[in-house]
Formats: structure tokens, sequence, C-alpha cells
């Protein structure tokens, strides 16, 4: 079974960055520049993904109303969420979205795996 990680960051290099570790590491990673352009990713993709590495701040549709969508979608609504931010105030953030954690930028690379190892849903 493929391992499928999404990644929803509007800064090019750190979804870039990201995606080249994650392959490295063994995972195929679908990627998306907004909320928007997640959730038509997701509709369109016969592969879920096991897990969303979300960042919060984003133009068009943001973090939070990601999560409002994906919440509302039987499809989508079970695939954990992790949350990326600089901002302050993770913890609150991270739990109002109802993420199952989050990882402060920059980004400490062995937190971020060990968080995908914890929370991803790759099946068997």
């Amino acid at each position: 079974m493929k391992k499928v990680i999404m990644v929803v960051e509007d800064y090019s290099a750190i979804r870039d960055n990201l995606r080249e570790l994650l392959e490295i590491e063994g995972y195929e990673v679908q990627s998306a520049s907004n909320g928007l352009e997640a959730l038509e990713s997701l509709s369109q993709s016969a592969l879920r993904p096991g897990l969303i590495l979300l960042d919060l701040m984003m133009p068009g549709m943001d973090g939070y109303e990601f999560r409002i969508e994906q919440e509302k979608d039987p499809t989508i609504s079970g695939i954990p969420v992790v949350v990326m931010t600089a901002d302050g105030h993770i913890e609150e953030k991270s739990a109002r979205v109802k993420a199952k954690s989050f990882v402060r930028k920059p980004i400490s690379i062995d937190h971020l795996l060990g968080l995908i190892l914890e929370f991803g849903k790759f099946g068997t």
C-alpha cells in the first residue's frame, strides 16, 4: 500500500523541501498551495493521503477554512491533520482546528517524521 501525505503550504520552497524529504523517506506526496486547491485535489484523486500537513495562514482558503470544509465531507473528514505554523499560540490554534498535533516552523525534521509515524493512517 502506498503511503501518501498531502502537504498544504503556500510557500513553494517549504512545500518543495517537504516533498523532497518525504519522498526520500518513502512517502508519495500530494501538494497544494492553499485550502481550496487541497480540497479539489482530494476530490479528484483516487489515492487518499494518510495524513495532511497543513499550514494555517495561506492566501485564498486558509487552513482554518480548509478544516471546516474537510470536516463536512465524510470521504475526507477522517484524514488526520498536523498543523505547521510559525505563528504564536500554536497549541491553541492546533486545538481550534482539531488537529492531531502541530509542528513549529522552522520545522524540526526528526519531530515531523515522528508525528507522521504517530498519527498517519497508512494501512498495513
